[in-house]
């Protein structure tokens, strides 16, 4: 989705913000000889101390930001994933959750509130987020929403040391890893780097050779070689999740990893038609592809190829790449991919209608407004295909609920 009309204008205050980031890349740029990868610009772009946009003390999320996620949507997305949480929490010992980037921290009460109801909750709900403005919203979202449950809330700046035994949630995360853009014209890979000429960035090709490691990444995808050789086909990849992967294998003793977020399986990532890539822009809830707009203002996100996000998981447990029927199985020293399909099966599987029914009975005045939140979670034109769920597990066998209505692992 892309759109024309012009983006709406920051405040004096906001550009200047912007502009320092914008002289912290230019630096960046000299100091690298004139140009940084894209993946070097998009992590300053978000990640910047004290500039970047998650990192800035800009709102984000909800209806005065620029975006809007499933938890705010509805609480009835968190409570379906909190049921897919009881699973884990009633058949594995001492479990807790660590909830990665907890946004607005509305996912959290919601959980929280929920597994409360249920009489399932867990010793600890660590949160992980690297933006102290979303860390102080989140307490106070916590603090309004569910006062008495604070004790149970964990903030962390890193992963646990100790082994962790549990469910780690991350509900949009993948989407906003630094991505490396690359171009393929005429059999020949590029790189696609930042510059800044003239007054203003600019994307700029650079040649690269077989061993370079961004050709090798990009061999790997596995194109369908009948794109036409003529075409400038741009793309992206996100070369942080194996990392990122097997850091989550060594943190998690027992228990669920579970990622919800906007992709592809790769074959539709990489299709021959989309060969503008993913990568798309947020700001007050307009959706653009220019990210050199007002660095630091604007959320930068690309989508994600839940193939490789697989391929990780198994290489946690195998020494071979290949998404198969034998590597997905897993070992019992690596994650095991246990499950793949969309949100709206998975919150089928979760007990969505379920929970809409009882909220239903018990607020019949709520009806069009919570069945207009049911549609935008579940519709294939909203939500409901557009995000998707995998889950990684390790020493759980049990069949997972929010699988039960439909599983894609085939299409991996």
């Amino acid at each position: 989705m892309k759109i024309k009309k012009p983006l709406p204008q920051p405040s004096t205050d906001a550009r200047q913000h912007s502009e320092k980031l914008t002289e912290r890349i230019c630096e960046e740029i000299k100091h690298h000889g004139g140009s940084i990868s894209f993946r070097h610009y998009m992590e300053m772009a978000l990640y910047e101390p004290a500039l970047g946009y998650y990192v800035a003390g800009k709102r984000k999320l909800g209806k005065g930001g620029d975006f809007i996620t499933a938890p705010e949507v509805s609480p009835l997305f968190s409570q379906c994933v909190a049921n897919q949480c009881i699973q884990i929490i009633e058949k594995i010992q001492h479990a807790d959750i660590l909830e990665f980037g907890a946004g607005s921290g509305t996912m959290a009460a919601d959980i929280l509130l929920h597994l409360e109801a249920k009489e399932c909750l867990p010793d600890h709900y660590y949160i992980l987020d690297v933006s102290p403005e979303l860390k102080a919203l989140q307490k106070e979202t916590l603090s309004q929403s569910c006062p008495h449950l604070l004790p149970h809330v964990t903030w962390l700046s890193a992963l646990p040391e100790q082994p962790f035994t549990g469910v780690i949630l991350a509900n949009e995360v993948l989407d906003a890893m630094p991505v490396e853009l690359f171009m393929m014209h005429q059999h020949q890979t590029y790189q696609q780097r930042v510059s800044f000429e003239e007054g203003k960035f600019k994307l700029i090709n650079q040649s690269i050779n077989e061993t370079n490691p961004i050709h090798k990444a990009v061999d790997r995808l596995a194109f369908d070689r009948s794109i036409d050789s003529e075409l400038k086909y741009q793309s992206e990849f996100n070369p942080n999740i194996d990392d990122w992967i097997q850091q989550l294998n060594d943190c998690l003793e027992q228990g669920l990893v579970l990622l919800i977020d906007y992709g592809y399986t790769r074959s539709e990532y990489y299709h021959p038609e989309r060969e503008a890539g993913t990568l798309i822009c947020h700001y007050q809830h307009l959706v653009h592809n220019d990210f050199f707009w007002f660095p630091g203002l604007q959320d930068i996100t690309a989508n994600v190829d839940f193939t490789h996000v697989a391929e990780a998981a198994n290489k946690t447990a195998n020494s071979t790449a290949d998404v198969n029927e034998e590597s997905i199985a897993g070992s019992a020293n690596g994650l095991t991919v246990s499950g793949f399909t969309s949100q709206a099966a998975f919150l089928t599987g979760c007990g969505l209608e379920a929970l809409f029914i009882n909220k239903l009975t018990q607020h019949p005045e709520q009806q069009y407004p919570l069945a207009q939140q049911v549609r935008t979670l579940s519709l294939p034109s909203e939500m409901g295909e557009r995000f998707k769920v995998i889950a990684l597990t390790k020493a759980f066998d049990d069949d997972l609920i929010g699988f039960s209505a439909m599983d894609f692992r085939h299409k991996l």
